[in-house]
C-alpha cells in the first residue's frame, strides 16, 4: 500500500508499518544513534589494542573480541533491516527491474553476513 505525504513522497507499508523516506538511505533517520553505536565499537577495538600492548591474558582478549564482533553483527543486522524497509520497499513500490537489483543486493549482503 502506498500513500502520499504532504511533500509528495511515497510511504511504503512494510509488515503493517508505514515507513516514510528519511533521506537517501534507510539509516538516515537514525544516523546519530548509529554513529554513537559505531563509536562504542571503535572504543572496544581500541581496548583490544591496549590489552595486547599490556600483555593481557589471551582468553580475556578473546572475550573482548567476541563482544566487539557481536556489536558489529548487531549493527549490521539493524542496517540490513533499515535497508529492506527503505531501499528495497521503495523499489518494490516503484516497480520495474530495480526491485530485482535491490533484492539481489540484499541477498548478497545477507550471504556475506552469514560467512562471518
Amino acid at each position: 500500500m502506498t500513500t502520499e505525504s504532504a511533500g509528495g513522497s511515497v510511504a511504503e507499508s512494510v509488515s503493517g508499518e508505514i515507513v516514510e523516506p528519511h533521506g537517501p538511505h534507510g539509516y538516515s533517520h537514525d544516523k546519530e544513534s548509529h554513529l554513537k553505536r559505531l563509536r562504542r565499537i571503535e572504543g572496544q577495538l581500541r581496548g583490544l589494542q591496549r590489552m595486547v600492548e599490556e600483555d593481557v591474558y589471551c582468553i580475556d582478549i578473546l572475550t573482548q573480541v567476541s563482544a566487539s564482533t557481536k556489536g558489529l553483527q548487531s549493527f549490521a543486522l539493524q542496517l540490513l533491516e533499515e535497508h529492506l524497509r527503505h531501499c528495497v520497499a521503495a523499489a518494490a513500490v516503484g516497480g520495474g527491474p530495480e526491485i530485482d537489483e535491490k533484492v539481489a543486493e540484499a541477498t548478497a549482503a545477507i550471504a556475506r553476513l552469514l560467512r562471518t
